[in-house]
């Protein structure tokens, strides 16, 4: 039977990876981001497997953006097993109170509005199809755990998805529905090139932190998404083994 996957954010980095990487293991994946030039560089990389990848440029964080994914995917590809929600921004590492209410709400509708959104139709979806049911993992991260300095929106909107994926776990159970949270720390992708230079730490010290083949996060992705329905990968935890998360602070 064909199997589906949505991948937000697969324009770059985390997203991008595991898209490819889905797309190896034999789905059929749709794109979705902001920037369709970087989601059709996407589908220029699955190579002769271009065929199995739709690219549906979406804000999701606009309610009718993802309902037309939604719609989109349900009637070029005919079903949906797997949500993967991973795309997800930040604010400028500046002190609290410098922060502007634009700068929160940005965080706060990316990372977590839009996370609700696509989860929402994702249900919808999942409910109505035959076989029913389906998968959805979310991109938390070590910060859905343990901050980092100056990081308050993303900090926060990190833990709400912990509590979106336990209640979304919960709500979608009598429906076959899984949900999974993927916490990933340090990632080799363009939003981590800033530690080579070095960043803050909880001391107040600057330090060049180590960093992961992206490639291994996609792996994880793909034997989350591989999974029976009855069975989950609740919460995972991938990262560079030596970066500073336990004992963090």
């Amino acid at each position: 039977m064909k199997k589906v996957a949505i991948v937000t954010g697969a324009g770059s980095g985390i997203g991008r990876a595991s898209a490819l990487a889905l797309v190896k293991a034999g789905f059929h994946v749709a794109l979705a981001g902001r920037r369709a030039d970087a989601l059709e560089a996407t589908r220029a990389a699955a190579g002769d497997a271009a065929d199995r990848v739709l690219v549906v440029p979406t804000d999701a964080t606009d309610p009718a953006a993802v309902k037309a994914l939604f719609a989109t995917v349900k009637d070029k590809l005919g079903r949906l097993d797997v949500l993967f929600n991973n795309a997800g921004t930040g604010a400028p590492p500046i002190p609290l109170e410098d922060l502007t209410v634009k700068q929160w709400q940005t965080v706060v509708d990316i990372n977590l509005t839009a996370v609700f959104l696509c989860t929402q139709q994702a249900f919808v979806l999942m409910k109505s199809q035959s076989p029913r049911g389906g998968r959805i993992i979310n991109n938390g991260s070590i910060s859905a755990h343990a901050p980092r300095p100056f990081s308050s929106p993303y900090t926060a909107t990190k833990h709400a998805i912990t509590g979106l994926t336990k209640a979304t776990s919960l709500d979608g159970r009598p429906f076959d529905i899984a949900c999974s949270q993927i916490d990933i720390g340090n990632a080799a992708t363009e939003m981590t090139e800033r530690m080579k230079k070095g960043v803050p730490q909880a001391d107040g010290s600057m330090a060049v932190e180590p960093t992961m083949n992206v490639q291994h996060v996609a792996d994880a992705v793909v034997h989350m998404a591989s999974l029976p329905l009855d069975a989950n990968v609740q919460f995972m935890t991938i990262m560079a083994t030596k970066m500073p998360f336990v004992g963090r602070g």
